[in-house]
């Protein structure tokens, strides 16, 4: 019996020392960012020139300098335009975009910019996929624009509740683009989200939150005081065995 195609991991590292813990666990590829908590954002320029000092792997950046919806006004495109200047003088490998219009359409206009300033960085479409309004033409879209992958959900909380949809992606896509799923995966789903989806590249942060260095603060600030969030190696290390185990369909 032929051993399973190779799955790709992407750990989402919150900082450089999530970036060097995915890495130490197994991971094959890190898409670096901030603020996890608020599904992400872009992290800051010294952060991303440390990653990529001490960082082997692969090493995307998220471009999202705001929270909230992915409507962008034009200051926010120009604050991604620098970010990706950024990215690119430091020698990263890739960017993390996706932007949509007020019709919750891809913006394609906006994203070709984004696409064309990272001056020939690989590029994926991020989750902003998963609240299109139409998912199979956002898909479209996508590929238009020349993206190497999209990151989703299946416009799911999860990736395991939104794996049927996302399988018909994957077939939609083809080897055309790159389908990865992400949201919710870990070691004990992580097998059977790959045979359900067939997906060969998965998308997962792994974190943990540590012990908190400083003293306990009153009730009323107890949220200044909780321990700091970070890639757990050991996580990353039964993610990727979980998924070289497995076989998609």
């Amino acid at each position: 019996m032929p051993a399973p195609e190779a799955a790709v991991l992407e750990i989402a590292a919150n900082s450089p020392a999530s970036a060097l813990a995915a890495q130490d666990g197994g991971a094959d590829r890190i898409e670096l960012c901030a603020a996890l908590e608020l599904g992400g954002l872009t992290p800051s320029h010294a952060q991303i020139a440390l990653a990529r000092d001490r960082v082997r792997l692969p090493l995307f950046v998220l471009i999202r300098p705001r929270a909230g919806d992915f409507v962008y006004a034009d200051a926010d495109v120009e604050v991604m335009l620098r970010d990706i200047d950024v990215c690119c003088t430091l020698g990263c490998d890739g960017i993390v975009i996706g932007a949509l219009d007020r019709d919750g359409n891809v913006d394609r206009a906006r994203c070709a910019a984004l696409i064309a300033a990272a001056r020939g960085l690989a590029v994926t479409f991020h989750r902003a996929f998963d609240v299109s309004r139409d998912l199979p033409r956002a898909l479209e879209d996508v590929i238009a624009l020349g993206c190497g992958r999209v990151l989703t959900s299946g416009a799911r909380a999860g990736a395991p509740a939104g794996a049927a949809l996302i399988r018909q992606l994957v077939e939609q896509a083809g080897e055309r683009i790159t389908i990865m799923p992400g949201g919710g995966i870990d070691a004990g789903n992580a097998a059977e989200l790959r045979r359900r989806t067939g997906a060969r590249e998965f998308h997962a942060s792994a974190k943990r939150r540590l012990p908190s260095l400083q003293p306990a603060a009153s009730a009323e600030l107890a949220d200044m005081s909780h321990g700091e969030l970070r890639t757990d190696p050991a996580e990353v290390a039964a993610l990727a065995a979980a998924l070289r185990a497995a076989r998609s369909d």
